[in-house]
């Protein structure tokens, strides 16, 4: 704080009540402050008399992932935790709403807090600001997508690997007309399972048919009306593979008004509560949100205790899990004119 003060030409009490963000200070001098802050990358060590520790770590790690409510980062946060409580730390935990920019200030606040290493499912298309962000040795780890711009172990599910084993799951049980529907396409996984939707059509001799790919889709209504609108269609898709846990969930509901949920075959990517309850039960490609987690913990630990080889990415398999809905043969009634009568 001093040195910022000398570098703005202000007292060290002015560039306190900045940082502090009392709001009473002249803007002059505050913009002067905060120019002298990012000239020399100045960062609070909020709390740091309490917080460091004799080895000068601060016991804590910071978590980034897309929606802590979503079941996978629900699970793959508590995998985090729980490894860490074996080590006596703590885990301070951000969602990022796949929002960049909220991912770099979730990114500084805990920089703030001097976190010891950060595990993160990045939004943005560049990392590179974390070499700035968290100097000297603080480890970072990806986890589910891989980052960009700085060296970094990275933690993976093998996302084009289980969309070609839904499709060719679907393939082989008859169906031709397969339609997708996926995530937003700037996210690598859902670009990912893209490919392996494609590459099992394709292997298979069929070429996908453009309006049964609708891509850029996020939310349960989204999804829901989406499939209601492919439904409705003089050609609807006789089966239905879904990228993300959601839009499972808003294809289901989008079945289910239709009277269609034993007719129309689904394969979604991610497992959810209660899809085994479900009448057809879905059947999905599991990912292992809780192993991701631990390896993750793990890889970022080990970094933290002094491992200094080259960065390693983690393959982390997924799983066909078979349910019944995934096995439902091609159906006639999906005819136009057969689908308008049943409504």
């Amino acid at each position: 704080m001093n040195d910022v003060a000398r570098a703005a030409g202000v007292s060290l009490k002015t560039v306190s009540r900045v940082v502090n963000g009392v709001q009473t200070v002249n803007p002059v001098l505050a913009a002067q402050v905060h120019t002298a802050i990012e000239a020399l990358n100045y960062r609070p060590d909020i709390g740091a008399s309490n917080l460091r520790r004799s080895d000068r770590r601060t016991g804590t790690i910071a978590l980034l992932l897309e929606d802590v409510s979503n079941p996978f980062s629900s699970a793959l946060h508590r995998a985090v935790e729980d490894e860490a409580r074996t080590r006596d730390v703590q885990v301070l935990t951000g969602s990022l709403d796949e929002d960049p920019q909220r991912e770099r200030e979730l990114a500084r606040a805990f920089t703030m807090r001097r976190a010891d290493g950060l595990i993160i499912a990045p939004a943005s298309a560049d990392q590179s600001y974390l070499a700035t962000e968290f100097q000297g040795d603080t480890p970072v780890v990806f986890v589910d997508r891989p980052g960009h711009g700085i060296p970094a172990d990275t933690v993976l599910a093998t996302n084009v690997t289980g969309a070609a084993e839904a499709t060719r799951h679907l393939i082989d049980h008859g169906h031709r007309r397969i339609a997708y529907l996926g995530d937003y396409s700037r996210i690598s996984t859902a670009r990912q399972r893209h490919e392996g939707y494609l590459t099992a059509m394709r292997d298979a001799g069929l070429e996908p048919d453009p309006g049964h790919v609708v891509l850029d889709l996020h939310t349960t209504p989204t999804a829901e009306s989406t499939v209601m609108d492919l439904l409705h269609r003089a050609e609807p898709p006789t089966a239905l593979f879904t990228s993300q846990n959601l839009v499972t969930i808003g294809a289901v509901r989008a079945l289910r008004r239709l009277g269609l949920h034993r007719t129309v075959a689904l394969v979604g990517f991610d497992d959810f509560p209660l899809a085994d309850l479900l009448e057809p039960a879905v059947t999905v490609i599991a990912q292992d949100p809780a192993m991701m987690g631990r390896i993750a913990a793990q890889a970022l630990f080990s970094r933290i205790e002094g491992d200094t080889s080259a960065p390693r990415k983690h393959w982390i398999p997924t799983t066909l899990i078979r349910r019944g809905s995934g096995e439902l043969p091609p159906s006639a009634r999906l005819a136009g004119q057969q689908l308008a009568d049943s409504l």
